[in-house]
């Protein structure tokens, strides 16, 4: 099976290098020319991986056609630039392997709606965990969910193609729980930085955690994801990792916000994508379509807006008294 990524970002980098562990021929695309002769010539990834002394066996390019003649195809654009690369794609491998978490701004779509949308004839599969890009590409341990909606054919078919002794998938047929998972853990990721920036502690992290998981669990439900799908890997496993260190983009995002810092200057001056920067407003728009109480994500939301943390706090731990489990939130 010819396998590649799409998209030479920190985490398609990181996903190229674990498949090429093995010494599998793996092609790597990246948007800039430049980018593909750096990694093709020195081995490197100096913009989004520098650490990483990439394998003899990744070859970068930054024609899609050569991507289309794959048989798989990790994709690993932003999320919010996924629609345009797939729609440049002058056709596509059979299987398509989601690696990017969020929801389309504009129109509420799930990343495996963006991909059938375009790639009606291929198979959708998504790749969501508890990973940091710079441990996957050294080689340190990792478990990820692979959530097939071609069911177990299309995992027996893939799996063992990215599978290695440090990066174990485990099978789900919950697509949705999977995506819903990646997409709402980066907006909670960036409260829990928040937390931290603010100097609140650790019981207050704890605590947002916890009832970010509940906001989590209720809007996945709401939209057919299966809860012991969240319950797992793709779901409070992401959450507990992204939550807790400053290796996450979202949560370093938050503890500026925290310490505050300009939400708008500090969206304009960062290399790397915050997911949960795009993802809180459209999140708060489909929880109200729903009906869904997400406090924490409209915190959020109005963080980025440029509220004063300190008061979005404040309004957030004046919220009337209830029951822990009661549904409404």
């Amino acid at each position: 099976m010819k396998v590649g990524v799409l998209g030479a970002g920190a985490w398609g980098t990181a996903l190229a290098q674990m498949v090429a562990s093995d010494g599998s021929e793996v092609l790597l695309w990246a948007r800039e020319a430049q980018l593909a002769e750096e990694i093709n010539t020195q081995r490197r990834n100096s913009t989004y991986l520098p650490d990483a002394k990439l394998a003899a066996s990744i070859r970068a390019t930054d024609d899609l056609g050569e991507m289309a003649r794959l048989d798989a195809m990790l994709v690993v654009t932003p999320a919010q630039h996924m629609g345009s690369v797939l729609e440049a794609m002058p056709a596509f491998p059979q299987d398509l392997i989601l690696c990017s978490k969020g929801i389309e701004a504009g129109t509420g779509r799930l990343m495996n709606q963006v991909a059938r949308d375009n790639a009606p004839e291929s198979e959708v599969s998504v790749l969501s965990g508890p990973t940091f890009a710079h441990e996957v590409a050294a080689g340190l341990p990792a478990a990820v969910t692979l959530a097939c909606s071609g069911g177990e054919e299309q995992w027996d078919r893939i799996a063992q193609h990215i599978a290695r002794p440090a990066f174990r998938p485990y099978y789900s047929d919950d697509v949705t729980g999977a995506e819903i998972g990646g997409a709402v853990k980066n907006v909670l990721a960036i409260a829990c930085g928040v937390v931290d920036g603010l100097q609140l502690g650790q019981n207050a992290r704890a605590a947002l955690i916890a009832r970010g998981y509940a906001e989590m669990l209720r809007f996945g439900e709401a939209l057919g994801a299966r809860a012991e799908t969240l319950t797992g890997l793709c779901g409070l496993g992401d959450l507990v990792l992204t939550c807790s260190s400053t290796s996450s983009r979202n949560f370093s995002l938050g503890k500026a916000l925290g310490e505050g810092q300009s939400a708008q200057a500090l969206m304009a001056d960062r290399k790397t994508v915050a997911e949960g920067a795009h993802t809180a407003p459209v999140l708060v728009e489909l929880a109200a379509r729903h009906g869904i109480a997400m406090p924490i994500v409209a915190a959020v939301y109005d963080l980025l807006k440029g509220d004063d943390p300190g008061q979005v706090v404040k309004g957030i731990l004046a919220r009337p008294l209830k029951a822990e489990q009661e549904s409404a939130g």
